[in-house]
């Protein structure tokens, strides 16, 4: 064969090999940076369905500690979030969730409490499920694992 040909066909194969060598480092560095604009994705959308539930629990709990009549369509809204989360979050999470959903229907079927109760309630166990769930979702959000 014609050294000239060699070396053409060598510097040739050489810009082939490079070439695909940065495309493939640059399809690599894509993939890598999108999975990781994903995953912040997915845990911000977890963080703020974590805090409207317990926004619109806590609100819930106190209205079922005030009244003893429920109010269907917050608690429909306190559902769906729930709802949500089975979509988002770990079968823990939502267990917890479903616990709280129960426990804010089981106070609404209670009596109504006066402020000396209510305060009393605060200090007690009674909100317990409320930090359980808080804690389970800020170390559900920090951990790197995966969820299912």
């Amino acid at each position: 064969m014609n050294p000239e040909y060699l070396s053409a066909l060598a510097a040739l194969a050489g810009a082939v090999v490079g070439g695909l060598t940065s495309l493939a480092s640059s399809w690599l560095s894509q993939n890598a940076q999108a999975r990781a604009e994903d995953r912040a994705h997915h845990k911000s959308s977890r963080e703020k369905l974590y805090a409207d539930f317990i926004d619109e629990a806590t609100q819930l709990y106190a209205d079922a500690l005030e009244h003893e009549k429920a109010e269907f369509p917050k608690l429909l809204e306190l559902y769906a979030l729930i709802g949500k989360m089975e979509l988002l979050s770990s079968p823990k999470i939502v267990k917890m969730a479903q616990g709280i959903g129960h426990a804010i229907i089981e106070a609404y079927r209670g009596p109504k409490r006066t402020f000396d109760e209510i305060e009393g309630l605060l200090t007690s166990d009674a909100v317990k499920p409320l930090r359980e769930f808080s804690q389970a979702c800020r170390d559900e959000l920090r951990s790197s694992s995966p969820l299912f």
